[in-house]
């Protein structure tokens, strides 16, 4: 059977969401994850959506999962992604919970074992869309210390510099504001016997090591940013020195009109 996960926005808003799947279909809330037991064109399958924009679908295909979202979710989404994030995964039932090449291993049937393990799976996707974030953004500006080190300078108008430092600015708060969806989830105060369940996605999917590298990138956006707001006080002084030196060949020339031509 299969098991797929998809980041498709910002944030759900779970308690709407909740209200309006609650009339098709057998809905539940865990702490603010929302579970759904569908059963949508004589198919049954589980469904968990995540408050930061993540869902998790046990027992359907990719295909069908996308067009729940898109039919049934979208409109209760802010800050909807075109470029939604995928992972894909099997899964089978056995004696002891396990994953091994991409093959999940449920111990049981629970509701709450799938969500275990679907905390884990969420927060990787959610993880895989700040990686691709970074990356595109450090692909934008990667050219920068570059030219910096071949040229001595960098050839960027204040505009265009301000441009970048808003890009980076962005990219790098959108994240940092979103970075606690990676911590060990609350719903687990409550359920520790699970955590175990949560750690084994976790481990399996590097989440941990994958947030280390990270804060690596994360750094690198810091330091062209503080790269970038010297380049930009650096030209500011260049301006300043030029007007100055600039007036004060005006009022020598002045003089020289007025003290040695006698022209005014």
């Amino acid at each position: 059977m299969d098991c797929c996960a998809f980041c498709s926005a910002d944030t759900y808003m779970i308690k709407p969401l909740y209200e309006r799947m609650r009339i098709s279909y057998k809905a539940s809330l865990y702490r603010d994850v929302l579970y759904l037991l569908v059963d949508k064109e004589g198919h049954k399958f589980e469904a968990f959506f995540f408050p930061y924009g993540v869902s998790v679908f046990w027992g359907t295909s990719k295909e069908l999962g996308l067009r729940m979202i898109q039919e049934e979710v979208q409109s209760l989404e802010e800050f909807h992604s075109d470029d939604v994030e995928i992972d894909l995964f099997t899964y089978i039932y056995g004696d002891a919970a396990r994953i091994v090449e991409d093959e999940i291993t449920l111990p049981n049937h629970d509701v709450l074992t799938k969500l275990a393990i679907s905390h884990g799976i969420a927060q990787s996707v959610k993880l895989a869309t700040f990686e691709s974030s970074i990356q595109k953004t450090y692909n934008s500006t990667k050219t920068i210390p570059q030219n910096l080190y071949m040229q001595g300078k960098i050839p960027l108008s204040r505009k265009e510099i301000r441009r970048k430092m808003g890009e980076l600015f962005l990219a790098r708060n959108s994240i940092n504001l979103h970075m606690d969806v990676l911590d060990t989830p609350e719903f687990f105060w409550e359920y520790p016997e699970l955590e175990p369940l949560y750690k084994l996605a976790a481990n399996y999917l590097d989440i941990s090591a994958r947030v280390e590298v990270l804060n690596q990138r994360m750094d690198v956006i810091q330091g062209l940013f503080v790269m970038l707001g010297n380049e930009l006080n650096h030209l500011h002084s260049s301006r300043l020195e030029m007007t100055i030196i600039l007036l004060i060949v005006i009022e020598v020339l002045i003089a020289l009109m007025r003290d040695i031509f006698h022209l005014i």
